[in-house]
């Protein structure tokens, strides 16, 4: 689902940014405690034993926690213990965007499904990965610290109707307008060759 939000839906997205708290997690540096049994799905969904968990306040309380290291791995990290846990492509899915502007000027912000805000900016890069076999693109947009969100199909459908084409470096290149900076998703022929 996308929404235009006006300049005070904006601003309070912006607020909410700011105001929201996050433990100082890449501040801690707990002994390490093991590995549990428990994975983020593609999709978002945290399990636990195999089972999902249900009840979003955890996975917010989880998710408040989540760190991911210089080894390639993720962890769960309090003041005293680091806990590795799997991730199957990224802890976060992008599953609502917002669009003020238009042109350079646009902000895109997006609304993660643990209801965490990020404004696509020089800080929170948007990337396009394409998968070097079937050639599915898979778009993600960093939230915090070197956590991602992808950004799930729906969304990504409205995110490439927002694309342009740019000249970057004798290049034309296809790709969206945030906060000022063109993040580039590839040329048209890169994308689109068979």
């Amino acid at each position: 689902m996308t929404s235009s939000a006006s300049t005070d839906g904006l601003n309070a997205i912006i607020q909410q940014i700011k105001d929201k708290k996050h433990p100082p997690v890449h501040l801690w540096n707990p002994d390490f405690c093991g590995d549990l049994d428990m994975k983020i799905a593609r999709d978002g969904t945290w399990f636990y034993l195999g089972s999902p968990i249900g009840r979003k306040r955890l996975v917010k309380l989880f998710s408040s926690v989540i760190r991911y290291d210089d080894d390639g791995k993720y962890y769960l990290v309090t003041p005293v213990e680091k806990i590795g846990i799997t991730v199957e492509d990224a802890p976060f899915v992008a599953v609502e965007m917002f669009v003020e502007g238009e042109g350079k000027d646009q902000v895109i912000s997006f609304r993660t499904h643990v209801d965490d805000y990020v404004v696509a900016d020089k800080k929170h890069p948007i990337r396009l990965a394409v998968d070097e076999e079937n050639r599915e693109p898979a778009p993600y947009v960093t939230v915090r610290a070197n956590l991602e969100a992808l950004i799930n199909r729906a969304v990504f459908y409205d995110l490439i109707n927002l694309a342009v084409e740019e000249e970057v470096d004798g290049a034309t290149k296809f790709g969206v307008w945030s906060s000022g900076e063109f993040f580039d998703f590839g040329t048209v022929n890169e994308l689109f060759d068979e």
